[in-house]
């Protein structure tokens, strides 16, 4: 038997990466698509007001956004933590501030509100966020137009 017509021939061994490349491009179309509707959060109306700038600190601070609905009924909404905004109950929120403060009580607790809530909604928060132990509320305002 003659060695070169009696041996078999040799594996490849290298990957075929057309089937990944295809993988890796429809994974890219879907993130791209994907990730706008991610960024979701409510559109407040906040009111105009000549105030100096907050240093931010290095911990995101908690934000509790009161939206007035177009029916007259206002909508809840906390984001702390670097997580998405999430809607929460009125009477939960004393709670979720206390626990965020307890973990890390130098988060800064900011109060987000449409320039149409009324004032006493407004100060009732607070002053349930004061009670709840917390140091400083600020209150998010947008700079004044010249």
């Amino acid at each position: 038997m003659n060695r070169k017509n009696g041996r078999r021939r040799k594996p490849m061994s290298e990957i075929n990466v057309v089937p990944y490349i295809d993988v890796t491009l429809v994974l890219l179309i879907i993130f791209m698509i994907t990730t706008p509707l991610l960024q979701t959060g409510v559109k407040v109306d906040l009111p105009e007001a000549e105030s100096a700038v907050v240093e931010p600190k290095n911990d995101p601070p908690l934000v509790l956004t009161i939206h007035k609905e177009p029916a007259g009924d206002y909508k809840y909404f906390i984001m702390c933590c670097d997580k998405e905004q999430e809607p929460i109950e009125p009477e939960e929120v004393d709670g979720r501030v206390s626990a965020v403060l307890a973990e890390k009580p130098e988060t800064q607790v900011l109060i987000e509100a449409d320039r149409d809530v009324d004032y006493g909604t407004v100060v009732t928060m607070m002053a349930g966020m004061k009670n709840s132990g917390v140091p400083n509320v600020g209150l998010l305002t947008r700079p004044e137009e010249n």
